[in-house]
Parts: structure tokens; sequence; C-alpha cells
């Protein structure tokens, strides 16, 4: 059952320990499994990709089956309903949309004395992203990192997702891959498909930046290789937090953190409310939501460990106690919800009124849902066009430009013991001051 607790340092004491969940000791255990697969694959490459499938996903591949073909493709096309379809080109067309406002432009300024200072943005040459399967299957994940990753340019693109069953790919993953652009998509999934895309395989060439979220043994690879490679971040489990006061619906209320538990036995549901009311009617709709539930275990592991409602005297606590835990998504049920928002510091997504459930983020409003969990969204952000570009400064300095600030220069070398440093600017100065006498005197 869904607890609640009214004490506010009893609440926080919770959301510390929820926010916490992936730092236990079972979880570093795990890190050293982790590093076996990464290291193993870098040295043995497809031998290894292919050893790891068949041991965790119980699939026999061979090297010419990673990759998915051609008519492979063609024929998850046949295989979606036209609904899903239309579903998916409209989420798609969102997700482009909202992406391209993101684009950063490349700029230059024009000084005193023919200073030219600027920003160029540029893609990264090649991208991976990471699909999850298992529990489920994810085209709203390929088409937000695919379509951004796209948006910035990034010329090539692949795509690892773990193999189902039958070794084939969910229809509906490779339909969504196809809308977004991408061809190039490999079945494999896990620490071993990260390690892959980080160090490259005779099959698979390395990327430059790896995104998409995943279970904790993918999250721990792409720790790994953070530094080989670019990561969007350290993503999952997944977590909502609602704010909501004695007006919002507690069936509504109740089903938006069932939605959220249902991803993952380690996903966290939380309700902050000034209403006792709601309370005890929202937490009485999760059970009553959760007898027919077709993934009812599953979602009642999360709901027994991670979830929590928490009651509070003021939606200025409630706000405060949300900033201390930095949702991934914080869903706002007020009667005005904007009037909260300026109090707002720290979350991934943020849903604001009783129309706007999280799923409208997750599928098709077009902002990204790869966000930052366990309290990174106190200094981290979205994925978007901007975790697939990289910035480079230009600077030019004239002769007279040089020459005001050479003096500064070389009594900051001075200061840090750096001689070449200095003697670079000297020899310029001194080369201009010959230059100008030569030049009076012809």
């Amino acid at each position: 059952m869904l607890r609640i607790i009214t004490q506010q340092t009893e609440a926080q004491q919770e959301l510390q320990r929820i926010s916490a969940r992936t730092h236990d000791d079972a979880i570093v255990h795990k890190e050293a499994t982790v590093n076996e697969i990464v290291q193993t694959v870098r040295r043995q490459g497809d031998k290894a990709l292919l050893h790891y499938t068949a041991e965790f996903d119980g699939q026999a591949l061979t090297v010419d089956r990673l990759r998915v073909s051609g008519a492979e493709l063609d024929a998850a096309y046949q295989q979606v309903s036209k609904e899903l379809l239309k579903a998916i080109e409209l989420a798609a067309q969102n997700i482009e949309a909202f992406h391209r406002q993101r684009m950063p432009k490349s700029w230059v300024t024009f000084g005193e004395d023919d200073v030219v200072l600027g920003k160029r943005y540029n893609p990264v040459d090649r991208a991976g992203i990471y699909v999850p399967g298992g529990r489920a299957c994810y085209p709203s994940t390929v088409l937000m990192n695919a379509i951004p990753a796209k948006v910035a340019g990034v010329p090539q693109i692949a795509m690892v997702t773990p193999p189902g069953a039958d070794k084939n790919l969910n229809p509906a993953v490779l339909v969504a891959a196809q809308v977004a652009g991408i061809e190039e998509i490999y079945r494999v999934g896990g620490a071993q498909s990260i390690a892959a895309l980080a160090y490259g395989t005779d099959t698979i060439a390395k990327v430059d930046v790896i995104t998409g979220p995943g279970n904790i043994y993918v999250t721990l690879a792409k720790k790994l290789v953070y530094g080989t490679v670019g990561i969007d971040s350290l993503a999952g489990p997944s977590e909502v937090l609602i704010i909501a006061d004695r007006n919002a619906n507690p069936q509504h209320v109740a089903v938006d953190l069932l939605a959220q538990a249902e991803h993952d036995p380690m996903a966290a549901a939380i309700l902050i409310t000034t209403d006792m009311g709601l309370a005890t009617a929202v937490q009485a709709a999760v059970e009553q939501q959760l007898v027919n539930h077709p993934r009812r275990t599953l979602t009642e592991k999360s709901i027994a460990h991670y979830g929590l409602i928490a009651v509070v005297d003021t939606l200025e606590q409630a706000a405060e106690l949300s900033n201390r835990f930095a949702p991934e998504h914080l869903e706002i049920k007020t009667d005005d919800p904007w009037a909260l928002i300026d109090r707002i510091r720290h979350a991934g997504a943020i849903f604001l009124g009783d129309s706007t459930p999280e799923a409208v983020g997750d599928y098709l409003a077009g902002p990204n849902h790869t966000l930052p969990t366990s309290g990174a969204a106190r200094y981290a952000s979205a994925l978007g066009v901007e975790t697939f570009m990289k910035h480079s400064s230009l600077i030019q300095y004239s002769p007279a430009a040089l020459g005001k600030v050479g003096n500064a220069i070389q009594a900051l070398t001075q200061a840090e013991g750096l001689f070449s440093h200095g003697e670079s600017v000297r020899l310029r100065l001194n080369d201009a001051a010959t230059d100008r006498l030569r030049q009076r005197d012809e």
C-alpha cells in the first residue's frame, strides 16, 4: 500500500532514501560485473557480443545476424497498424519541431582593434543510441534520441537494442527508427552493447556520443565508458513527483503515479499534497486500480518500496520538498499551477494542470523524455540537440589589439611560471615594434 507521511522531517528523510536508491551496496557490487563485460568486449569484440547475448538474452546469434537487414526493416511496416504509424509520425513531427527551436547558432563579434571572438557549433561525427527492451518496447525512446541527433546534423547514427525471444526486434521500434531516419540497427543490448559503441568491434564502428536510458547494467556501463565517449546522462530508474491541492482528481493522480511505477520495480511515484482527504482518496484509488493491472506484480513492488504520499501544510512546503528531491518528472495539479512555477528550481520536465499527464510528454508533446534522474535535475537537463554537438571558440587578435593587452598577459604568465607563454607574446610585440620603426624610416 502507498504510505502516507504527515511529518515533514520524515518526508525529507524518505525522499532522500528514494533519491539514493541507485547507490546501495547491491548496485555497487554490479559495477565489477559491468567492468568485466566492458573490458571483455573491448578485447574480444564481436565474439564477446555473441557470448553475452547468448548468456543474458538467451539468443544464439551469428555475426551476420547482429545488424538488422533491409528486408527486416521493410517488413516491419507491414506489422504495425495504420493508426500506430500515424501516431509515430505525429510524434516525430512534434519532436522535430521542438528540437529545431533549440538548435544553437554559431556567432562572431567584432570588437575594437579588430578583435574577433565567437563560438562555432558542429555535430559529432557518429552517435550511438540505446533503446531498452526486455519488459516493454519503446518506439518513443527511438524518436526522442534519434530525432535530436538528426536535427543536430550528426551524419552517422547507430542504434542498439536487445533482441526479442525470437531473435527479432519489435516492429514498432524498427518503424520508429526509420521514421527518424535511422537504418543502422543492431540486435544487441545490455552493458555489452554500450562497450561495443564506445570501443568498436569488427561489426559495430565506435561512436562519439552514447545516449538513451537502460537498466542498471546499461547505466553503469555508460558511467564506465564516459571519457572515452560522451554520454547524455546516467538516467534511470524513472520517477514522478506530483504536487496537488484539495481540488485535484484522486483518480487522475493515482493513475499518474501508477503510470510511473509500472516502468520498473525501482521506479519512484511520489505525491505531495496539502490535503489529507486527497491523500487517503489517492491511496484507495491506487489500490483499486492495481486490482486488474496487467503489470501488477512489478508495479506493486515499485509502490511498496519507492511510493510515497507526503501531506504538508502549504504548497510552498511542497515546492521545497520537490526541490530537495529534484524529480525527473514533476506534475503540478493545483488550482493555479503557474502560480507555483517560480518556486520550482529543480525538475527535469514540468507538467502543468490536470489535462497534462506525464504521458503527453513521454510520447508526442515534443520536449525530450530522456531526463535527469536521482536528483541530477539539480545540475543537468533533458537530452537535446546540444547533446550531439560541441562548440569551438573563435579568437583573432590584430597586432594593435595584442599590443594593448600584451603586458597584462605577460604579468599573468610570470605569475604562473610559464616562460614560453610570456615569450610568445613578447616576441610578437617586439616584432611589431621593429616593423613600425622600419615603416617610419622608410
